[in-house]
């Protein structure tokens, strides 16, 4: 019933919009020792849960570069992680972590990092001592039914709102390609939360589409919390719409049939008092002063068998909906 009425769908970027499984593309470092860095940063990456984290790893084991100890390692929520690696304080993560662990980055650097984002690639920072010597571009592709579901959903009157812990130039890019008009990036799980908040405190029916741990706040807030079923548990647990193909077209799917779902209801609602409106006053005597007509108890009961009969029928044709 909900699921009819939104008109806003809130919807994250990386696993929700993209297919969540993001690839290194390129890793650049300032010093020219490509495999020093990557090897501190994939020892970094092997403590995290993030899928960004894991395509690291996995570029590092590609490269046969073995992973070493790490030390105070830490997760910070919406910005990367940070730890020591080989007694040097490593961090990897977007610009709010460089800020926040108070890292140096050069103008060159700062450039070279805007021009891969504008190519819609996921970039994050590397500093080692206080230092930005260098990033990771990684790549993480548009699902091709995204596109389309998001178009269909516009067409039907929701407006679609793309909230990303991205940088600004990256979310261009993608919304961009998406024909999308509202985005917000450098979106931290909180600002998510108050963000649906404030839609909801306007009046609007609040549909939130996301796969991570850092989406499970926004999905319980959310008047319909929809999870990518390729996603993680805590954000499947939250949520009461779990798609388990991960496509966005089952949100599509999920609008049209819910819709179907509250016209049928309202055609059953009138078969059901339709004939009691008829039945009742006949069965009451109204008629036989004026034709000497009372109902039988027989014909009653096949009215309200007949009454039932209607309403199941009429419901069963869901089963022929073509979604």
């Amino acid at each position: 019933e909900n699921m009819n009425k939104v008109n806003v769908l809130i919807t994250d970027k990386t696993g929700t919009i993209t297919e969540g499984k993001p690839s290194v593309e390129r890793i650049y470092a300032s010093n020219n020792n490509d495999d020093e860095l990557i090897q501190s940063i994939a020892s970094l990456n092997q403590h995290s849960e993030h899928p960004l984290a894991q395509a690291v790893v996995n570029y590092a084991k590609s490269k046969s570069i073995s992973l070493i100890e790490v030390k105070d390692f830490e997760a910070v929520s919406g910005k990367g992680v940070t730890g020591t690696v080989t007694n040097k304080k490593v961090a990897l993560g977007n610009k709010k972590l460089m800020e926040q662990v108070k890292a140096s980055v050069s103008n060159d650097l700062e450039n070279k990092i805007i021009a891969e984002q504008k190519l819609g690639k996921t970039v994050s920072y590397i500093a080692v001592d206080g230092v930005a010597v260098g990033f990771i571009s990684i790549t993480d592709a548009i699902k091709i039914s995204s596109k389309e579901a998001i178009k269909e959903l516009m067409q039907q009157g929701v407006e679609v709102v793309m909230l990303t812990g991205d940088n600004v130039n990256t979310a261009k890019a993608v919304a961009d390609e998406l024909n999308l008009s509202s985005y917000k990036a450098g979106c931290l799980p909180e600002d998510k939360l108050n963000e649906i908040k404030r839609l909801q405190s306007e009046g609007k029916i609040v549909a939130m589409a996301g796969d991570g741990i850092n989406d499970a706040p926004a999905l319980a807030q959310a008047n319909i919390g929809i999870a990518m079923g390729t996603g993680t548990d805590v954000a499947i647990e939250s949520a009461k719409i779990t798609l388990v193909k991960g496509d966005l077209q089952g949100i599509v799917k999920a609008k049209n049939l819910s819709h179907a779902v509250m016209k049928n209801i309202k055609q059953n609602l009138f078969f059901a008092f339709f004939y009691n409106v008829l039945g009742v006053p006949i069965a009451a005597g109204v008629l036989y002063p004026f034709f000497g007509i009372l109902l039988s108890p027989m014909i009653a009961a096949l009215a309200m068998s007949f009454s039932s009969v209607s309403v199941i029928v009429n419901a069963l044709r869901l089963r022929n909906l073509k979604l």
